[in-house]
């Protein structure tokens, strides 16, 4: 399952309308990543080097040059601007202060990621940690092909039924509807699901709504 291009343009659309009159900086930079889509967060947590459409993650990354897992202001306030989103200094500022919750003059890098991804309620955190420990049979933490085996059907696949694609790689290609495009390892981590899904979720009002159709989805 994948976010539809619908929940995609649902999502901008709205991050775009609650940014008009939002003030909180953290809020407003949040909003301004989920104006460019849902699909981008499944990257935020990625390897050095990695990349999406939402977040600016791979821009970061290269701005640590050190590979230090921390960005000071000067790293940080050129991440901001390198990526195109449009803040004042004063405001990256405010940001960056917010983040550096020990006055070190730095910011760890994963906290950052994480603190931006759109948070999700209790229910939609359980139901998509249920889907997840549904795929990864194994329970080592990763969804591999492996794992969808037996799980995931691919034969209802419209180019495995007309012969394209084999099975492998209708399991390749679902697996990496979660990844990077700029770096497709054939694996799901935990915090790549949550991601994804929470990029998903920010496109839906209703928990009801959402509960179900991670459901219907993966059979629950």
């Amino acid at each position: 399952m994948a976010g539809t291009s619908r929940h995609d343009r649902a999502m901008a659309q709205k991050a775009k309308q609650q940014l008009s009159g939002c003030s909180d900086p953290v809020e407003r930079l949040r909003l301004q990543c989920l104006t460019r889509g849902s699909s981008g967060i499944k990257g935020l947590g990625r390897g050095r080097g990695r990349s999406n459409s939402l977040f600016p993650v791979r821009t970061f990354r290269i701005m640590d040059d050190n590979e230090s897992r921390s960005l000071d202001f000067k790293e940080f306030l050129k991440g901001l601007n390198d990526y195109g989103l449009l803040i004042e200094k004063d405001e990256a500022s405010a940001l960056f202060r917010h983040f550096d919750r020990n006055d070190s003059g730095s910011i760890d890098f994963d906290e950052f990621l994480i603190t931006l991804r759109p948070p999700m309620s209790k229910s939609r955190m359980e139901v998509v940690m249920e889907a997840f420990r549904k795929l990864d049979r194994t329970g080592d933490g990763v969804i591999t092909v492996d794992d969808l085996r037996g799980v995931y059907n691919a034969k209802y696949h419209p180019k495995y039924q007309n012969g394209e694609w084999t099975e492998e790689q209708v399991f390749r290609t679902f697996l990496d509807s979660f990844d990077s495009p700029y770096d497709k390892d054939g694996k799901v981590s935990k915090e790549e699901f949550l991601n994804y899904y929470s990029g998903v979720s920010a496109s839906i009002d209703s928990d009801v709504y959402f509960i179900l159709m991670m459901t219907n989805a993966w059979k629950l």
